[in-house]
């Protein structure tokens, strides 16, 4: 089954400076982080959320990428993955 993210939910983790999504492939949830450095210009957690939606579809699709390269119980995206 192909990863794929029917829950539009995200929350700002201000602790790491990430922004958490959740994709799913079957069953299984497969969180992904990504890193607010990704989104210039945004300097709180509204403007990163707002930036996170904005780009919501290429952020799945790097979200996409990444998980097909390995399995791991969790992914980091940061501004490399979006070259």
């Amino acid at each position: 089954m192909a990863l794929s993210f029917p829950n539009p939910s995200r929350s700002y983790d201000a602790a790491a400076h990430r922004i958490r999504f959740i994709g799913h492939d079957g069953m299984f949830e497969v969180p992904f982080l990504v890193e607010v450095d990704v989104f210039a210009g945004a300097n709180t957690e509204a403007a990163y959320l707002a930036a996170f939606d904005n780009a919501r579809e290429g952020i799945q699709n790097v979200a996409r990428k990444a998980y097909s390269y390995a399995r791991k119980r969790m992914y980091v995206l940061t501004q490399a993955d979006f070259r």
